[in-house]
């Protein structure tokens, strides 16, 4: 009776101190019903010469994005239309707007990708292909072929993003369902984390061979608690990935962390991929102000020590919270050649640290390597000022794609707006 009285004080003292994060950082929220909120490209900001417009709006949850060499767009719901969760959309009259529209796909989810003749998509537990033409129009909208199924899907970080590479492998995020490992009810880590045996990494597939189960995958890339940004580069022959940071120090480690600290940590990471790679979830984070991997509270660490040294590190670190959701390589000739093959990088969320959020980085690539500092490309998707905010934000950014000319288009899944970046060059 004593333990479950000691038990039960416990639990009261978490909950009480989860309650403490919110009161250093108020993330600004999505608008509730019927809230106006400011939705106009106008808003976004952009280096010179560059230009947003909205080429399609109140599509629904709109997730990644996929565009054919004759400049049709495939966009992911992660939230059924009209029953239906995957958009064909067309601009045929070539004004900049979208102006016919087709659903297909009865599954919602996140994952969409075009390669060697196929439209693949993904819905939070398995993975489809729609034959495609020659002008990589779907030939098969009712007939999907299930190329994977079974994959784990526990209602948390279950999106199942692509990549695809140039030997018929096929790339799948299985995010964990379990922000950091920890036994319930306890401050304590599983030891082993159980969770890694089919969730937190990425997992490699046939893409060509149809009806795979789970089992039939080979665990690519472990120690990745949420990485819905995903690209195989064709430069460097290898996938990059971006991950979502764990959080809650201070809510259940208040000894070690302060409020602060937790709102600012970890770091949210890029990492080069290569099979067999470990990036260290749950055992370790990355502290960007440190610049150390750091081992994690629920598994003996106090914010200092460091751990896990064979862990991979990251290639670029960015603020806490920012959510990566999306990454692009950029391999179009209408940007400058600045952005030649570096990587566009869409974040879902907001930084206390920058009091900056919902917004597409930039992080330059010389040589194959990232070179130089992130910077942010197209800022204030929100429509309002993070650190002053006037209003709920307007949109989150989620997936990128690049045109056949060139032009970059971004997916926002709050009210379902698809954004065109162009560059002209000033004379």
């Amino acid at each position: 009776m004593k333990n479950k009285f000691i038990r039960l004080a416990c639990l009261l003292v978490t909950l009480a101190l989860t309650q403490e994060s919110p009161a250093f950082y108020n993330p600004v929220k999505p608008p509730v019903k019927g809230q106006k909120v400011n939705t106009s490209a106008k808003n976004i900001k952009l280096p010179a010469g560059f230009s947003a417009s909205i080429i399609a709006s109140d599509l629904g949850a709109t997730r990644h994005i996929a565009i054919s060499k004759k400049g049709d767009l495939y966009v992911k719901l992660s939230k059924l239309k009209d029953g239906k969760g995957i958009y064909l959309l067309r601009d045929t009259d070539k004004d900049g707007v979208i102006d016919d529209t087709k659903l297909f796909g009865d599954y919602p989810g996140t994952g969409i990708y075009i390669s060697n003749g196929y439209l693949y998509t993904s819905s939070n537990s398995a993975v489809y292909r729609y034959k495609l033409n020659a002008n990589e129009e779907v030939i098969n909208f009712d007939q999907p072929e299930k190329i994977v199924g079974g994959l784990v899907d526990k209602g948390r970080d279950n999106a199942k993003p692509l990549a695809v590479d140039k030997q018929s492998n096929i790339y799948v995020t299985i995010g964990s369902y379990n922000d950091p490992c920890r036994e319930a009810g306890s401050g304590k880590g599983m030891n082993p984390c159980s969770i890694l045996d089919s969730a937190g990494g990425i997992w490699k597939f046939n893409s060509e061979k149809l009806n795979q189960t789970f089992a039939d995958g080979i665990r690519y890339a472990t120690g990745l608690k949420n990485s819905v940004g995903i690209a195989w580069n064709y430069h460097t022959n290898s996938l990059f990935a971006t991950q979502h940071g764990r959080g809650q120090f201070h809510d259940f480690y208040p000894q070690y962390y302060t409020a602060k600290q937790s709102a600012e940590l970890p770091a949210e990471t890029l990492y080069e991929l290569h099979q067999g790679d470990n990036a260290g979830w749950p055992y370790i984070y990355y502290d960007q102000f440190q610049k150390k991997k750091i081992l994690a509270p629920e598994y003996g660490g106090d914010g200092i020590k460091t751990g896990e040294e064979k862990a991979l590190n990251p290639v670029v670190a960015f603020p806490a919270h920012l959510g990566p959701n999306a990454l692009l390589f950029y391999t179009g000739k209408m940007f400058p050649e600045k952005y030649r093959n570096g990587a566009f990088i869409a974040f879902h969320g907001q930084s206390p640290e920058l009091h900056k959020g919902y917004l597409v980085a930039f992080v330059p690539f010389v040589n194959n390597k990232p070179s130089g500092k992130w910077e942010i490309f197209a800022d204030n998707f929100a429509g309002t000022d993070l650190a002053k905010p006037t209003g709920p934000i307007g949109h989150r950014p989620c997936g990128l794609a690049q045109g056949p000319d060139g032009a970059l288009y971004v997916t926002d899944d709050l009210n379902g707006t698809i954004f065109r970046i162009s560059y002209k060059k000033r004379k």
